[in-house]
């Protein structure tokens, strides 16, 4: 009887081994079918990715940067042309544009 018992007992482990494995494998199905839907869903509504967001934020940055030098140069050099000229640089002077030659 404590054989038949144990061997009882023994299937019965197998059994919850198997079972559990197999619960192993449907919540990784799982995982990937709602992994890929999710996948789906954002690529539908134009979610970008972080890694993108990141690169445009970082290039935003860096013409923030550019621009704010570029307005300490000009306004450098509004200084310059001022002191050239003997009084305050003309801030509102319209901007002169040039023909351009076209070619034959």
């Amino acid at each position: 009887m404590t054989q038949t018992s144990g061997r009882f007992f023994d299937e019965i482990g197998k059994l919850m081994t198997d079972a559990a494995g197999a619960a192993q494998g449907v919540r990784k199905e799982m995982q990937n079918a709602v992994r890929g839907q999710v996948e789906r869903v954002m690529a539908q509504i134009d979610v970008v990715k972080r890694d993108e967001f990141d690169a445009v934020k970082a290039m935003a940055q860096k013409a923030r940067e550019e621009n704010a030098q570029l307005r300490a140069d000009i306004t450098a050099l509004e200084a310059v042309i001022a002191g050239l000229h003997g009084g305050a640089p003309e801030t509102n002077r319209p901007v002169r544009k040039t023909a351009r030659k076209k070619r034959s």
